[in-house]
C-alpha cells in the first residue's frame, strides 16, 4: 500500500471510524504520555528499527502507525497477524530490501495483532531489521513480554497505549458527528460511556445511530436503545454495571453459590465482558478465598485462563463455567491472604529487622532440617524481635486442616 493510496484516496464510502482516522499527532487523543518530546526526537532521528504499540483495541495504535508513515514519507504496508503468513511478510521485506539497496528509504511494515504470529514467523523479520532494510511497527493487545520473541522485542521500542477516557471519546464523537444531525442531550455522552474506551466502537455506533433519523431530526436516547439491539452495547465497561456485576460474581463464588456465580458469569459474557478479565479475577479469587483449603483451585483457575486465551470465545464460556462452578463448590480459606497482609503490616511497622545469622546466605551455624527426624529441627527463622509472631494460622477446612495438624505435631524441643 503506497502513500498515495493510504492518504489521498476517497474515503467517503468507508466506515466512519476510517473516515475520521486522525492524520496528525495533534488530532490523536488520549496518548499524551507517548506523544511527547522524546517520541518526536526518536522519529526525527530516523534511527529507530522497530516500534511496538501495546494497548486495548481502539486506542490509536494503527492511527499512530499511519501518521508516522505520512511524516517519514516511507512506503507503508499493513498486514494482519490473523491472516498473513511468512509468504506475505517476505514479499514486503524483499520489496523494501530492493528499494533500500537502490538507495531509497526502507519501507514501514505495520503488523496488526503481531501476537497472532508464532515465533518462527516473527523470526523472519530479524535479519531485515539487523541490516536496516525495513522499519517495523507492531500492534498488540497482549503483553509483548509474553507474546513477542526476545530477539524481536529487544530490537523494538515498546509503547503502552492507555484506554481512552470517556472525555477523550466524547472529543472524537463531537468531532465526527455530522453537522447536519442533531442529538438530544446526553446521547453522545452515553455513546462515549458505552464504548468502553474504544474509539472504533464509539464511531461505529455513532455511524449506525446517524442512520436512524433523516438529516435535521433530533436523535434521542430511544434511538440509541433501538440501535443497541443486543445488551452487550449497554454494558459500560467503566461504569457502575461493570463493577456491580463482577462484584456479584466474585461474592457468589466466595459464598459457595454456584448457581448465582454462573448466572453472573453468563450475564457478563452476554454483555460483552472480556473473558480474560473474568479469568484473571478467578485466579485472584482462587488464591485469596480458597487458598490452601483446596490448592488445586489455583491450578484450575490458571489453566482456565490459559485455555480461554488459547481458544477464545464462544467455547471459552464452557471453560469459565467449569472453573467458576469448581471454585464455588470448593472449601474456602482466606488465611494466606490474611497472612501476607499481616506480614506487610509488620514490615511497615518495624522495618527491615536484622535476619538471624544462622539463616543468612553464608551462615556457619545453619541446621539442615533433612538431617533430623521428620525433616524438622527447632531453629529460629524470624528476627529475634518477632520471636513467636504468627502470621499464617491455617484453618480447619479442606487440605488446610492437614497443615494445621502438621504445625501442631512438630516436636517442641
Amino acid at each position: 500500500m503506497d502513500q498515495e493510496t493510504l492518504f489521498s484516496a476517497d474515503r467517503s464510502q468507508a466506515p466512519l471510524a476510517e473516515q475520521k482516522r486522525p492524520d496528525t499527532f495533534e488530532r490523536l487523543v488520549g496518548q499524551g504520555h507517548i506523544l511527547n518530546d522524546r517520541f518526536r526526537r526518536i522519529l526525527e532521528s530516523d534511527r529507530w528499527a522497530g516500534l511496538v504499540f501495546w494497548g486495548p483495541p481502539g486506542t490509536g495504535k494503527t492511527s499512530l502507525a499511519k501518521i508516522i508513515a505520512g511524516l517519514t514519507k516511507r512506503k507503508f504496508h499493513l498486514l494482519s497477524g490473523v491472516t498473513c503468513g511468512v509468504k506475505e511478510i517476505k514479499e514486503v521485506l524483499d520489496s523494501s530490501k530492493h528499494d533500500y539497496r537502490m538507495g531509497k528509504l526502507a519501507h514501514i511494515l505495520f503488523i496488526d495483532e503481531i501476537h497472532r504470529l508464532n515465533k518462527a514467523q516473527q523470526d523472519v523479520l530479524l535479519p531485515f531489521l539487523e541490516e536496516g532494510s525495513i522499519r517495523f511497527i507492531g500492534a498488540t493487545t497482549e503483553n509483548p513480554s509474553f507474546e513477542l520473541n526476545n530477539a524481536l522485542a529487544s530490537r523494538s521500542l515498546i509503547f503502552q497505549f492507555k484506554v481512552l477516557s470517556k472525555e477523550d471519546v466524547l472529543v472524537l464523537l463531537k468531532r465526527a458527528a455530522p453537522t447536519t444531525q442533531q442529538f438530544a442531550e446526553s446521547v453522545l455522552e452515553r455513546v462515549a460511556g458505552l464504548s468502553g474506551g474504544d474509539a472504533r466502537r464509539a464511531l461505529t455506533l455513532l455511524d449506525h445511530l446517524c442512520l436512524t433519523r433523516p438529516e435535521g431530526e433530533v436523535i434521542t436516547l430511544e434511538d440509541l436503545e433501538r440501535v443497541c439491539d443486543s445488551q452487550s452495547l449497554y454494558y459500560d465497561k467503566h461504569g457502575e454495571a461493570h463493577h456491580d456485576t463482577i462484584s456479584a460474581f466474585i461474592k457468589s463464588v466466595r459464598g459457595s453459590d454456584p448457581d448465582a456465580a454462573v448466572y453472573y458469569l453468563a450475564r457478563m459474557l452476554e454483555s460483552g465482558e472480556d473473558p480474560l478479565f473474568i479469568a484473571r479475577r478467578l485466579i485472584i479469587l482462587a488464591s485469596e478465598d480458597i487458598g490452601n483449603a483446596n490448592p488445586a483451585g489455583l491450578m484450575i483457575a490458571n489453566s482456565a485462563f490459559q485455555a480461554v486465551h488459547a481458544i477464545g470465545m464462544p467455547e471459552g464460556r464452557i471453560i469459565l463455567a467449569q472453573a467458576t462452578t469448581y471454585l464455588a463448590c470448593s472449601e474456602k480459606s482466606n488465611r494466606s491472604y490474611v497472612a501476607i497482609n499481616k506480614a506487610q503490616d509488620e514490615i511497615k511497622r518495624s522495618g527491615n529487622i536484622e535476619i538471624p545469622p544462622a539463616i543468612r546466605n553464608s551462615a556457619k551455624n545453619y541446621r539442615y532440617p533433612h538431617d533430623h527426624a521428620l525433616a524438622w529441627v527447632k531453629q529460629e527463622y524470624l528476627p529475634s524481635e518477632l520471636k513467636g509472631k504468627k502470621f499464617y494460622e491455617p484453618s480447619v477446612h479442606g487440605q488446610e486442616k492437614k497443615f494445621s495438624d502438621f504445625l501442631k505435631s512438630r516436636p517442641r524441643d
